[in-house]
């Protein structure tokens, strides 16, 4: 990855989502990324203590469900909103939308698409998201369906005529046709379809522009206060409202009759698994949550100087802009942080979370990955579900998959094709398209 601004970093890291293959020699990872050398040695990794999911602030231990719904869990929420990702608005009422696609057949009638806008704004001036939904046209009940945040437009995303082009940014900033933007994240959908499930898809460059400068011009814009010209160090970063725009998806598709509004699962892909992880945490309607090498800032410990840090992120070349501006204090004092990657995990319990990652991508730490899982276990026991059961780092291609799972292909940063296998085996697993039943915490609430 390297030191530039985005989007031509991010063209560097979507070109290795796209390309990277397990017969592929990795490239060797950055030495230094913006002027700040980068770790790799488990040796120099140093010693470190993790906050405790399951100790107040106060210093009182939380010993039962009640006192984690209601004290610990609502505070380490505010700690990661004030101190990481930043606070957002809550759901807004009646937002407008264009089924302009109401149901046509697919894939010569093994499903039925759907395509509608969302507007963000009332009178539809603002940012608009383009939302893809599959279903299988033999369903007989409400389908789980897995909703998906991309890299790309809709029409690239899945190979499908009948989807409507939108637009993406392109390196200039400047938004062009979606198919004049890269090809990644390509997915085939007929496997889900033919297992049961539906998929949903939208483009994240529809929420929010990923590069710095791009607030005027995504959802952030229409929060800001009357002489505002951005937002405070606690209000939200890119990362939160890509979060919150998947939250307004979600407000359409459980309005829809043909969907199990309690089995919606959510997958993204780095800086866009992050993006994941920071939803299910803030938005327990979401039943289960693939995150793929979502690294520093996501699953991956802080606390371990080990590849990409905070001082890597928040660099005033890179990626401050994801993050509220409160972030950047813990560059240099990490201990500091009154959170840690176990505890963004933590908060999805006890619903069900897959992290995937590559064993060579050693920037995002893959094995500190592994370990924030582990520290995250005793919450999930505490709610009466099972962590990864095992403190030992599996091998690559060996899947752990229990409420909490674990799964490293061989190779690079990026999901690899063979990889949608496990995804759908952990998708069976918990949200059953033949049991109506939901995996989730019964008190569910909408941000």
């Amino acid at each position: 990855m390297v030191s530039r601004p985005v989007p031509a970093g991010l063209a560097a890291l979507l070109l290795q989502l796209a390309h990277v293959s397990a017969q592929t020699a990795p490239p060797a990872p950055p030495k230094e990324v913006a002027g700040i050398p980068a770790n790799y040695d488990e040796a120099k990794v140093g010693s470190y203590t993790l906050p405790d999911p399951l100790r107040l602030s106060d210093g009182k231990a939380v010993e039962d469900a009640k006192t984690w719904y209601t004290e610990r869990r609502p505070e380490i929420l505010r700690l990661f909103e004030d101190n990481q990702f930043g606070r957002s608005p809550g759901a807004p009422a009646d937002l407008p939308y264009d089924r302009f696609d109401p149901g046509t057949p697919a894939f010569d009638g093994a499903a039925i698409r759907k395509q509608t806008t969302i507007y963000f704004s009332r009178d539809k001036a603002g940012p608009k998201m383009n939302l893809l939904v599959y279903l299988p046209a033999k369903a007989r009940k409400p389908a789980p369906l897995l909703l998906c945040i991309s890299f790309s437009d809709n029409s690239v995303v899945v190979d499908d005529p009948g989807i409507r082009e939108g637009e993406v940014w392109n390196r200039e900033h400047k938004k062009v046709p979606g198919k004049q933007g890269m090809a990644i994240g390509r997915i085939d959908v007929l496997p889900l379809i033919n297992a049961g499930f539906g998929f949903a898809t939208v483009y994240y460059g529809d929420i929010e522009p990923d590069f710095n400068g791009g607030l005027p011009y995504g959802v952030r814009a229409l929060y800001l206060k009357p002489g505002q010209k951005q937002p405070l160090p606690d209000e939200w970063g890119a990362i939160a409202a890509w979060s919150w725009g998947l939250s307004r998806a979600l407000d359409y598709l459980q309005k829809d009759p043909q969907i199990d509004r309690e089995r919606v699962a959510l997958y993204g892909a780095s800086r866009l698994g992050k993006t994941v992880l920071w939803t299910g945490a803030r938005d327990t309607r979401f039943a289960t949550v693939i995150a793929c090498c979502s690294g520093e800032g996501g699953a991956a410990l802080s606390r371990r100087n080990y590849g990409e840090t905070i001082a890597h992120l928040t660099a005033p070349s890179r990626y401050p802009y994801q993050f509220c501006g409160n972030y950047a204090k813990f560059a240099q004092h990490v201990d500091q942080l009154p959170v840690d990657a176990n505890m963004l995990i933590a908060l999805m319990a006890p619903r069900a979370l897959l992290l995937q990652t590559g064993s060579t991508d050693y920037w995002s730490d893959p094995k500190g990955e592994f370990l924030a899982e582990v520290a995250a276990g005793p919450v999930y026991s505490l709610l009466g579900k099972r962590g990864l059961d095992t403190a030992e780092w599996p091998s690559p291609g060996v899947p752990i998959m229990h409420t909490l799972g674990y799964y490293m292909h061989s190779g690079g940063h990026g999901t690899l094709p063979s990889d949608w296998a496990q995804f759908l085996k952990f998708l069976e697993l918990h949200l059953d398209p033949s049991n109506t039943t939901a995996n989730t915490h019964g008190s569910a609430k909408a941000n």
